[in-house]
């Protein structure tokens, strides 16, 4: 199947060529700038990456929706999303296609957390590490899921994912994400995980303890709406889709 790589960037000059190094080289690749004040949009070109650059900071999550919408304005069937912040193996990217491929999952993360010594070891701050394994198992309980990580920025699906889910109605932030395998979940998608090592360098993006404990908070909350929308108490308009939006062709 044709796939994209899709790469929501910001200020990731230094570490773009790194970032894609290992992508397969029959996958196409398209890099959104989010306003950087550095020079990631003169890199990208640099390197014929197909780019474009918003005109003002959106957001992780509006970048995310500008990577997606042009997604879907290509031919192709699956979509990888890869932070361009070299944090990612990208040599994982051709084995998890394979798996969305063949139908074992329709979105696939990568894990960035097999163990506690490998986290911190590829660099991992421990706040961050306490946040993650709190919010993902507190996730995996409420939504019914056994996933190693909820918050990576590794992450493959298949087109009609993106087709069904009404992901510009999602917050422009980082809880967009959250948000994302929600509405996945919401709709029946089938969510799995694979190793994936994880590396933070000094020039790896890394919101700050405040940012992440903000972060945290909205993640709980976007559960406790789904929640409360599941049991009919309050309705949640991300979660409003079309009649049958499942067709597993």
């Amino acid at each position: 199947m044709k796939t994209i790589v899709v790469l929501p960037a910001y200020n990731a000059e230094h570490t773009i060529a790194r970032s894609i190094e290992a992508v397969p080289k029959n996958m196409s690749l398209f890099l959104v700038d989010d306003a950087s004040s550095d020079g990631t949009l003169e890199e990208a070109k640099r390197l014929g990456i197909p780019c474009v650059r918003h005109g003002q900071n959106r957001g992780y999550g509006g970048n995310q929706k500008t990577c997606y919408a042009h997604a879907l304005s290509t031919d192709a069937q699956i979509i990888v999303m890869l932070h361009p912040d070299a944090q990612y193996d990208a040599r994982l990217i051709a084995p998890a296609v394979a798996i969305v491929e063949m139908g074992v999952c329709d979105v696939l993360l990568g894990n960035r957390i097999r163990s506690r010594a490998e986290a911190l070891g590829g660099g991992m701050p421990l706040y961050k590490y306490l946040i993650n394994r709190i919010l993902t198992g507190v996730e995996n309980i409420l939504l019914g899921q056994n996933l190693g990580d909820f918050h990576s920025g590794f992450r493959v699906y298949r087109r009609k994912v993106l087709e069904t889910i009404p992901f510009k109605e999602n917050d422009e932030g980082f809880t967009f994400d959250s948000q994302f395998l929600i509405q996945a979940i919401h709709l029946g998608f089938r969510l799995g995980d694979v190793p994936m090592p994880v590396h933070y360098g000094k020039e790896s993006s890394s919101i700050g303890f405040w940012s992440s404990t903000r972060y945290g908070f909205k993640t709980l909350w976007s559960i406790i709406r789904f929640t409360l929308h599941r049991w009919g108490v309050r309705r949640w308009r991300i979660l409003t889709v079309p009649t049958d939006p499942l067709s597993r062709d």
